[in-house]
């Protein structure tokens, strides 16, 4: 008998989202990707970021749309004690709940992690705060342009000049890859011990030990043996290089590459040279290597040069824009890019998750929901009386779409 392999590796996991912007909702995406069910609680108003951008229908937004594919959507005033009832419930029935609520708020709801744990002790309770509790800037708004400035991202973006922002929402997107393994790892003890925990992810120590990783240089050293920072990605002439008729980038790294380049463009001396001998040596020149480069592309097309770097082994590539991305042919072939019917919003391609698994299946792309077009589908899971259902969308404390309301008979 062949069995059939399940949907994704975290199939059979509940996650309860509550979460607004970009960093919660692109971590509640990748495990919805991984075949998890994720329940997405928006206010009345729905996400912020269903408003962004030049949607065919108000509220459908292309940023929610790419980042909240694959979701079901209730639609909750919290205010009103019914609704928190609700949502309480939910997190109640959930392996996870995902929230980037301030932790007044969640007190002020009863669902701190304290408040939680001894009902349910498996969940999975993550918080994404700006700053850890532990620390005085606990209490601080954040978001990405706040990060980037105070985690050391845009001062080094903007090197001898004026600080510069990374100009996509990068942190967002790395501490919500952060949060994503944190939970993933909560699950496999929970799996193994049957208790869940509480994870705290905060954007500014993420960040943080992000940027140190390559750029704390002598620092990692207690007292210093030199200065921070990396000299290599720190050099103004590490760019894009243009050519005769555009621009590559090209990334040469090793002593047998870097002769093979020296030869290339007909200085085979410069391998003897003691500024570039090893990478050691490399490494402390490397502006002015860095400007043999931007000084010896500029004589040969584009096409010429990538088929040298190929034959030669150096990782070369073309600049592309987000319209040559979208069109890329080795993005065709592996099938990143995926089209998919919306009810309302009509065809939409959008991009699967990038890894694989060889024992599930891949999860399909569902379309990301309308504000709370699962309202009553969830309402109906977990046990209300129809009565009951009516009563909180008749106040206001259940939003639900007009064309998801059942007809009354």
């Amino acid at each position: 008998m062949t069995s059939i392999p399940p949907a994704g590796p975290l199939e059979g996991i509940t996650v309860v989202d509550l979460t607004t912007t970009f960093m919660g909702p692109y971590t509640t995406q990748m495990m919805a990707a991984m075949g998890a069910d994720v329940v997405k609680v928006e206010a009345p108003g729905g996400d912020i970021i269903r408003h962004i951008g030049d949607g065919r229908h108000p509220g459908m937004g292309p940023i929610f749309l790419a980042a909240n594919h694959g979701k079901r959507s209730i639609a909750l005033d919290l205010k009103d004690p019914g609704a928190r009832d609700v949502v309480l419930a939910l997190v109640t029935r959930a392996d996870v709940f995902v929230t980037n609520m301030r932790p007044a708020a969640l007190g002020r709801l009863g669902l701190t992690h304290d408040a939680l744990r001894e009902d349910h002790p498996r969940l999975v309770h993550c918080t994404l705060p700006g700053f850890g509790s532990a620390g005085p800037y606990r209490d601080h708004a954040a978001y990405d342009d706040v990060i980037q400035a105070i985690s050391g991202t845009a001062a080094v973006q903007g090197g001898d000049g004026e600080p510069a922002y990374i100009k996509s929402s990068i942190a967002d997107k790395i501490v919500g890859l952060v949060a994503l393994g944190a939970i993933n790892a909560a699950l496999v003890q929970q799996a193994t011990t049957g208790r869940g925990q509480a994870v705290e992810v905060p954007m500014f120590e993420a960040m943080a030990a992000f940027t140190l990783l390559e750029l704390q240089g002598g620092h990692v050293f207690d007292p210093p043996r030199g200065p921070t920072g990396y000299a290599r990605v720190a050099s103004p002439n590490r760019r894009p290089y243009r050519t005769q008729d555009g621009h590559i980038a090209v990334m040469i790294y090793t002593d047998k590459q870097w002769l093979a380049f020296f030869d290339l463009i007909g200085r085979p001396e410069l391998g003897d040279d003691p500024r570039f001998r090893t990478i050691r040596e490399r490494t402390e020149n490397i502006d002015e290597l860095y400007g043999l480069l931007a000084e010896a592309l500029p004589s040969r097309t584009s096409t010429a040069w990538l088929e040298d770097f190929q034959r030669l082994g150096v990782a070369a590539v073309p600049v592309l824009g987000i319209d040559e991305l979208l069109a890329d042919p080795h993005l065709e072939a592996v099938g990143l890019m995926q089209e998919i019917e919306h009810p309302t919003e009509g065809r939409l391609r959008l991009a699967r998750m990038a890894p694989s698994f060889s024992a599930t299946e891949p999860v399909p792309l569902r379309p990301a929901p309308r504000l709370g077009e699962h309202s009553l589908e969830v309402l109906g899971e977990l046990g209300l009386a129809p009565d009951a259902i009516d009563a909180l969308v008749a106040r206001g404390a259940v939003v639900v779409p007009e064309l998801s309301r059942p007809p009354r008979a």
